[in-house]
């Protein structure tokens, strides 16, 4: 890992073609100005953390969907049968 100490209006160039330029820091915060090519993605970390999580929450696990979709069509059918079964018992 690289460490680098810069100061407002200081950049850093990355490659050829990437700059990061340090804008202003106010109360321990950094605002910075990254400019790249547009083929470059330039996201913050934590976005692609969420993105994982929200993938791995949103999977289905097909083993469990197939047994969900059969008790619910054996609920139905059971249903049927307790309806049919009442109406005979009357």
């Amino acid at each position: 890992m690289l460490i680098l100490t810069r100061k407002v209006g200081q950049a850093i160039i990355i490659g050829e073609d990437i700059e990061i330029k340090i804008l202003e820091i106010v109360d321990g915060q950094i605002k910075l100005g990254i400019t790249a090519p547009k083929n470059i993605s330039v996201l913050r970390k934590e976005l692609i953390e969420i993105k994982g999580e929200n993938l791995k929450a949103a999977s289905v696990n097909k083993e469990v969907l197939s047994k969900l979709e059969n008790f619910i069509k054996n609920a139905k059918v059971n249903a049927k049968y307790i309806d049919i079964y009442s109406e005979n018992k009357r």
